[in-house]
């Protein structure tokens, strides 16, 4: 990833023990979702309600499904946000996560929320551990990385 480049895309790449199978139905799922993004993320009519500890809300598209290779949705600031998975040859999955048009002020906030929701992520799906704290008093907003 381009750090210093205010207008290139967030690029981050994470390496799951699960199969892309299983890592896309966290992805595509409201109870996927749901164990390691947004308190709830339920989606309706083609359109996922983002429900955040702080109470934030966002209610994005979904722009792409090709299972189990690719889910895209529209997300914060109407940014585009798109996971590509990819078998890695030993019963895993390579994650390549790319958000085009994030706003240049917010990047280092989004950069840094996207590396805790892929931490997250890989917590819920190869382990089985939600590693948030479910807690609005202890958001993001606090400085807590485990939101």
């Amino acid at each position: 990833m381009d750090f210093h480049d205010p207008t290139a895309p967030i690029c981050w790449r994470l390496h799951l023990s699960s199969p892309p199978q299983k890592v896309y139905e966290m992805l595509a799922s409201d109870e996927g979702r749901a164990r390691f993004w947004a308190e709830s993320a339920s989606e309706r009519d083609g359109a996922i309600h983002f429900i955040f500890p702080n109470r934030l809300e966002w209610r994005g598209q979904i722009l792409e499904r090709r299972p189990p290779q690719r889910f895209a949705v529209e997300y914060f600031g109407g940014s585009t946000t798109t996971f590509e998975l990819e078998d890695d040859g030993a019963g895993g999955t390579d994650l390549f996560l790319t958000d085009g048009g994030v706003p240049p002020a917010d990047r280092a906030e989004v950069s840094a929320g996207w590396a805790s929701v892929l931490l997250a992520l890989k917590a819920a799906v190869d382990f089985g551990i939600d590693l948030r704290n479910h807690d609005p008093r202890r958001t993001w907003d606090e400085g807590y990385v485990e939101n």
